[in-house]
C-alpha cells in the first residue's frame, strides 16, 4: 500500500466529481543535453542547464488532467528535464530525463535556494503533486524557489509501465485476500503476469528505480540547480528518501524536514504489520467519533467494536458478492478494503467514507470504489497513472525479502490479531515481490548520518500509513545532533497540512529562519 501525501489531492478531485453527479510526454526540449566532458561524464552532467518552461498536462503515467492552474497571486508553474546517468554505477553510460516543476521564490531579495519536495509513494509524481498543495506552502515560497520532480520510474521520469488500463481494471478487482487453493493459484498466477509485464514494458530501467539511486539523482539536481547545500521537505516515503540521501551525502544536508515519517528499521513484514495497526488506530478514531456525533451518524452501532463490526460483516458479505460500483465495474471486497484505506489518510475525509460505507450497505458502492480507484491511480475516463507500478517496482528493488504466498499466509495470525479489518489485506500483501525479477538491495535503509545538518522529524500520533512509533526510530537511526523530534498529537498522514498551527509555525521557522526547536517538542 503506497503512503503518500499526493494521494489525498487525488482523493479530494475523485470525491468531488463523483459527489457533484491531451496528454504529453514533455518532449526533449526543455533541457539541454550535456556534451561530453572528460572521462567520467560526471563533470557534463554538473555543468548541464536546465531550460525551465510552461508546463503542460501531466501525462498519463502522471494522472493526466490539465495543465497546473496559475501560482497563488499569478505567475506561472516552470517545468523541465533533468539527464542523470540510468545506472549511477556506470556514470559514463546511458542516460535518462527526470521531470521537474518550479515555482521561483517571491522574494528574490531574500531568496535562501531551491527547497526541494518529495511527496511520498514511493511512485508518487512531484510535478503533479506540488501544485496540488501550492497553497499549503505558499509560505515558504516568500524565501525558496519550490521544486519538486518525478523520481526514476515515475511519472514523465523513464515510468515504470506493466499492465494496459483493461488490464489493470480487471487486476484491481481480484481478490487479494484468497480464502482457499484455488483462489491463491488465482492471485500467484496474477501476480506472475504483473512482474512480466513490468519486465517486459520497462526492462532495461527496472533495476535501476531503487532509493539509493533516486537520493544519488537528487545530489545531482542540488548542484545543477545551483544550491551549495540540499534543502528538502520529503513526506512520507519520502522521509525515507531523505533518510538515504543524509546516508550518503552527509555534509550536503541544509535544512531538511521529514513528515509522516517511515521507520527506517522496519523491514518488509514490520513496515506491513506497523501499517495494519495504523489504519486499525485511525479506523478506531473514525469509529469513535461516528458514537460521539450518535444519531448524526448513519451508521449502524452505538459503540466501536459494533460500527467495526458492521465493517467487517460488510467487507465478508462482498467477499461473497460484488455489489453494483461505477458502470459495468461492481465493487468487490479488496477494492472497498482500500477504498476505506484510502479515506483514512485524512480526517476531513472521513464524512466520505461515512458516506461510502452506509452506500455500500445499501448496495451501491460507488463511492467506495471511486476511494479505491484514487488510491490506484484510476482517473475518471478509466485511465492509470504508474504510482502503483512504481511503487511496487521501488519496493521490490529496494528490499531483498521475497515472501512466498504460503509464508505471507503463515502469518496471518499475527495481522489478523492487529486489525481485524485491514489484517488480511496487509498479511497477504507480503508476497507483492514473490514474482518479481529483479533482486532486493536491503533488508532495511540504513539512514545514519553523522556530521549532517540537523533535520526536523515530524511525527503524527494518529497517523495510519506511517505510524508515529516510526518518528522515533528515525530520529534514534539518524544519530545523535541530527535528528531533532517534533510530536504533533492529531489525525491523518502527514502534519504540516494538518491543520496545525503549532507544526507550521515550526517547521517554517526552521526553514525559513534556522530556528531549530527543541527536540521533544509536542504540538497539538
Amino acid at each position: 500500500m503506497p503512503t503518500s501525501a499526493a494521494h489525498r489531492a487525488a482523493l479530494l478531485a475523485a470525491t468531488a466529481v463523483l459527489l457533484a453527479a491531451g496528454c504529453s510526454d514533455g518532449g526533449d526540449d526543455a533541457t539541454e543535453p550535456p556534451k561530453e566532458s572528460g572521462p567520467s561524464g560526471r563533470p557534463a552532467l554538473t555543468a548541464q542547464k536546465l531550460s525551465w518552461a510552461p508546463c503542460p498536462p501531466p501525462s498519463a503515467a502522471e494522472g493526466g488532467g490539465p495543465a497546473p492552474s496559475a501560482l497563488p497571486g499569478g505567475g506561472a508553474w516552470q517545468c523541465s528535464f533533468l539527464q542523470t546517468p540510468l545506472d549511477w554505477s556506470e556514470p559514463d553510460g546511458e542516460t535518462i530525463e527526470l521531470a521537474l516543476i518550479r515555482a521561483p521564490a517571491r522574494d528574490a531579495s531574500r531568496r535562501i535556494g531551491s527547497l526541494v519536495f518529495n511527496f511520498g509513494g514511493p511512485g508518487g509524481s512531484g510535478v503533479t503533486g506540488l501544485p496540488s498543495f501550492a497553497e499549503d506552502y505558499e509560505t515558504l515560497r516568500g524565501r525558496y524557489d519550490l521544486v519538486s520532480f518525478d523520481p526514476r520510474g515515475v511519472g514523465r521520469s523513464d515510468p515504470v509501465e506493466c499492465l494496459g488500463d483493461k488490464e489493470l481494471d480487471a487486476y484491481y478487482a481480484l481478490d487479494f485476500t484468497p480464502d482457499d487453493a484455488a483462489e491463491e493459484r488465482t492471485l500467484s498466477d496474477a501476480q506472475k503476469r504483473y512482474a512480466a509485464g513490468c519486465e517486459k514494458d520497462s526492462g532495461p530501467s527496472l533495476p535501476h528505480v531503487g532509493t539509493e539511486n533516486a537520493a544519488r539523482d537528487m545530489d545531482l539536481m542540488r548542484q545543477v540547480l545551483g544550491d551549495e547545500k540540499l534543502h528538502y521537505f520529503g513526506i512520507s516515503y519520502g522521509t525515507e528518501l531523505g533518510g538515504v540521501y543524509a546516508h550518503l551525502f552527509p555534509k550536503n544536508v541544509g535544512r531538511a524536514v521529514f513528515d509522516a515519517v517511515v521507520d527506517p528499521e522496519a523491514g518488509v513484514e514490520d513496515g506491513a504489520l506497523g501499517q495494519a495497526k495504523g489504519f486499525q488506530l485511525a479506523l478506531d478514531n473514525f469509529a469513535q467519533d461516528c458514537v460521539d456525533r450518535g444519531d448524526e451518524c448513519t451508521l449502524p452501532g452505538s459503540t466501536v467494536a459494533e460500527i467495526e463490526s458492521f465493517i467487517t460483516d460488510l467487507l465478508a458479505s462482498l467477499d461473497k458478492k460484488p455489489i453494483a460500483g461505477i458502470g459495468d465495474r461492481k465493487l468487490t471486497q479488496t477494492q472497498a478494503t482500500n477504498g476505506i484505506a484510502q479515506a483514512l489518510y485524512s480526517k476531513e475525509f472521513w464524512t466520505y467514507l461515512e458516506q461510502g460505507l452506509d452506500a455500500a450497505d445499501g448496495g451501491d458502492g460507488a463511492l467506495l470504489l471511486s476511494l479505491s480507484d484514487s488510491m490506484n491511480g484510476r482517473s475518471q475516463n478509466g485511465s492509470y497513472s504508474n504510482i502503483q507500478a512504481a511503487n511496487a517496482a521501488i519496493n521490490c528493488v529496494d528490499f531483498k525479502e521475497r515472501y512466498t504466498l504460503g509464508q505471507a499466509k503463515e502469518r496471518l495470525g499475527e495481522f489478523r490479531e492487529a486489525s481485524p479489518v485491514f489484517g488480511d489485506f496487509m498479511g497477504w500483501s507480503l508476497a507483492g515481490c514473490s514474482q518479481w525479477p529483479v533482486q532486493g538491495a536491503w533488508e532495511h535503509p540504513d539512514v545514519s548520518a553523522p556530521g549532517s545538518a540537523p533535520i526536523l522529524v515530524v511525527g503524527n500520533t494518529g497517523d495510519p500509513a506511517t505510524p508515529y512509533e516510526g518518528a522515533r526510530a528515525m530520529v534514534n537511526a539518524l544519530g545523535k545532533g541530527v535528528g531533532v523530534e517534533l510530536t504533533y498529537e492529531g489525525e491523518g498522514h502527514g502534519a504540516y497540512n494538518g491543520g496545525s498551527a503549532c507544526v507550521k509555525k515550526a517547521v517554517d521557522a526552521y526553514l525559513l529562519d534556522g530556528k531549530v526547536p527543541k527536540s521533544g517538542t509536542v504540538c497539538k
